[in-house]
């Protein structure tokens, strides 16, 4: 993945979008884009997405070292949000697909009461590295049964992207959109990094301490690489 298509992948606007026409959008950080370079189809559907949001302060900070463009870091939690006031506003339908079943109760305890306008429904996959055709025809039976607005997707990075990308066309849906660890902390599973963190960068130190051996990896192997990816693209 060639670091200056990426950020043309993320500044693409898609000013006609209605709810007659399907939207697919996926976040990108520095993790996702380091694994995208070893896994096409991952690679496939982040830029095949109709909108790409840099979620991380990376990619960010990459693309004005790169190209001298400033833009906003906007997280999954923050397009969540801008979703659910969406619905909110417009009376619309949107379904969770992913989780436990107990995070699932939590988020609609939480949406119903603060967005009584929305109506819910949600699907808890089996929890599997990957799954077959009859999982994902019970996935896409709930989802279409109740035929949501807006599909949020939780099932971790890359299976939640490549499965909405593989799929889109067989689900009865305005808006896809995967945002992973999002239904962890809506939920309150996980608590989410202070906001003053949030403010200057440093929510990944605050998930790293609190998930080390989760997040060594990404946070310790692959930012470096993408580092590396960076400096490449700017001086070879």
């Amino acid at each position: 993945m060639n670091i200056r298509v990426l950020d043309y992948v993320i500044h693409t606007v898609y000013p006609k979008w209605s709810l007659n026409e399907q939207l697919l959008i996926n976040t990108i950080n520095p993790h996702s884009y380091c694994v995208a370079m070893k896994d096409a189809s991952f690679k496939k559907a982040l830029l095949d997405s109709d909108i790409l949001i840099p979620d991380g302060i990376g990619i960010v900070l990459a693309c004005k070292f790169l190209n001298g463009k400033r833009i906003t870091r906007i997280t999954g939690a923050d397009m969540h949000q801008h979703l659910l006031q969406e619905a909110e506003r417009n009376k619309l339908k949107i379904f969770y697909l992913g989780a436990s079943d107990n995070t699932l109760k939590k988020i609609h305890k939480r949406v119903t009461k603060e967005y009584p306008n929305v109506r819910i429904a949600s699907f808890s996959p089996k929890f599997k590295p990957e799954f077959t055709e009859d999982d994902t025809l019970e996935m896409i039976t709930a989802v279409n049964q109740f035929s949501p607005d807006i599909l949020f997707i939780g099932m971790t990075a890359p299976k939640q992207e490549k499965w909405s990308y593989a799929n889109k066309e067989r689900l009865n849906v305005s808006i896809i959109t995967s945002i992973g660890a999002v239904f962890d902390f809506y939920a309150g599973s996980i608590n989410r990094a202070p906001k003053w963190m949030m403010k200057i960068g440093m929510e990944w130190l605050y998930r790293f301490f609190k998930e080390p051996k989760r997040m060594w990896k990404r946070y310790l192997i692959n930012n470096t690489r993408f580092i590396y990816y960076v400096l490449k693209a700017k001086f070879f």
